[in-house]
């Protein structure tokens, strides 16, 4: 009875009020002669974003206006004090079991990378943040780990598939429901023998037309296989030769060395070091060397030492062309390349003319072992102001090193051979290196390419020049 009286009060004149959430209670003394009606219903509202999420709301309806008042609705949302957020867990599924594992953050310059190779398999049971793959990039191999510990349900994505920051590949369950296990899938396998198996008694009915045709034909093709054995030159089977897709580090090294070559106007200078004072050096200190430092004393150091002296007394090797201007780099980083099984990396040695052979050691060890490992980071490896190449290491007697866009210059260090060489006019064996500078030589002149390689030799052969300063 209520009801109907609030009902056709409403739609006659009546004003009527809405409100969601809290309401204050309507004085009674500005409407002395309404009725109130009030419903509360368990619903739920959603009223976008910025705005509460309201489990219980309260419907109230004030009649008793005036006849003469306009009709008047008056809607009012709950209000924040203070802007809301929305908020989401990454890689959380809807029903909160479920976990997606996604293709993680993998520098500012590499944009997406291939699927190489998945780690576990559905079923496998994983921990938290323990790889489950692995994206190779044009520079360095990302793992991609587990968000949560729990149980691999399924693949959603397969190898060699191109893949970007933020894309899903995995769905872990935390409980471990609805995964689907390796065995089942193979069950489901077993009745396709069967159908290929009915498949080869269907055509047994036409065998032997196959079989009656043949005895026609073999007149005719004798004549013809006996043509081209003669003039076509015979190749290996295809059976004997393998198609591999190249690797997005093997395709981004063979761009930038094909680059270098279009751009660059590269011309190579050589010359011959005697290595004997140094190798004495090594010989004489490398035990203090190790029980005061913790690592041994190698060659590379030294060399690193003499073409920081180098570009310092010739600072246009530093240098590198950037449109129509020269730029001279302040500081000096020196990049080693480091061969792995994957491919080329180069990683750099920050300021190394602040650092003495100590220092020089520890950084070549530390990120030649990242390399080795697939574990060196993006940021290790970007920059450089000229690069150390030793081929010497492989056993290489001459070489013509590619420069290393975007730097100017290249040293390329070889394999040590007793030589005999003329010494006090007396003719003695040596250890000897041919070491070769590959140049720009749009900016840098032979000139100083030559003094560049020339203080290397004589660094490299007294060392006792980097104390004097000499």
């Amino acid at each position: 009875m209520m009801w109907a009286i609030a009902r056709r009060k409403v739609a006659s004149s009546g004003s009527c009020a809405w409100s969601f959430g809290r309401i204050r209670p309507a004085s009674t003394a500005s409407t002395p002669r309404g009725y109130v009606a009030s419903t509360t219903a368990n619903e739920t509202l959603h009223l976008g974003r910025g705005s509460k999420l309201v489990q219980h709301f309260d419907q109230r309806i004030y009649l008793g206006c005036p006849a003469n008042s306009k009709p008047v609705r008056h809607v009012s949302f709950l209000q924040t004090d203070f802007p809301s957020r929305l908020r989401s867990r990454s890689f959380s599924s809807d029903n909160g079991d479920l976990v997606d594992a996604v293709v993680p953050f993998m520098g500012e310059s590499i944009t997406d990378g291939t699927l190489a190779v998945f780690l576990k398999k559905p079923g496998d049971h994983v921990a938290i943040d323990e790889p489950i793959a692995q994206i190779e990039t044009d520079k360095v191999t990302i793992d991609v780990a587990s968000p949560e510990a729990g149980i691999i349900q399924k693949f959603v994505a397969a190898e060699g598939d191109t893949v970007e920051p933020g894309t899903k590949i995995a769905i872990i369950s935390k409980s471990g429901e609805g995964v689907t296990h390796v065995a089942p899938s193979g069950t489901t396998a077993e009745p396709a023998p069967a159908e290929k198996k009915t498949d080869k008694q269907e055509p047994t009915t036409e065998t032997p037309v196959l079989k009656e045709a043949p005895k026609e034909k073999p007149k005719a093709p004798p004549p013809p296989p006996s043509r081209p054995l003669a003039t076509e030159p015979q190749l290996p089977p295809k059976e004997r030769e393998r198609r591999v897709p190249m690797t997005r580090l093997r395709k981004r090294v063979a761009t930038r060395l094909k680059d270098s070559q279009n751009t660059f106007a590269l011309l190579t200078t050589f010359n011959e070091v005697d290595m004997t004072n140094l190798m004495k050096l090594r010989s004489d200190y490398k035990d203090a060397f190790v029980e005061k430092h913790g690592v041994k004393l190698g060659l590379m150091s030294g060399f690193v030492k003499a073409a920081v002296s180098g570009l310092q007394n010739q600072p246009i090797i530093n240098a590198v062309i950037d449109g129509d201007d020269i730029i001279y780099r302040d500081y000096i980083d020196i990049s080693i390349a480091v061969g792995t099984s994957k491919g080329l990396v180069v990683p750099v040695i920050r300021n190394a003319d602040q650092m003495n052979f100590a220092d020089i050691e520890k950084a070549i060890n530390t990120l030649a072992k990242k390399a080795n490992d697939g574990t060196i980071s993006i940021d290790e490896m970007a920059g450089g102001s000229f690069t150390i190449s030793n081929g010497g290491v492989y056993g290489s007697l001459l070489s013509t090193p590619i420069i290393n866009p975007p730097q100017s210059a290249i040293l390329g260090m070889h394999t040590i051979v007793s030589r005999p060489m003329v010494v006090g006019g007396e003719i003695v064996p040596r250890p000897m290196m041919y070491i070769a500078l590959t140049y720009d030589h749009r900016l840098i002149d032979g000139r100083e390419a030559v003094f560049f390689l020339r203080r290397i030799k004589d660094v490299v052969e007294d060392p006792r020049r980097l104390l004097l300063d000499i």
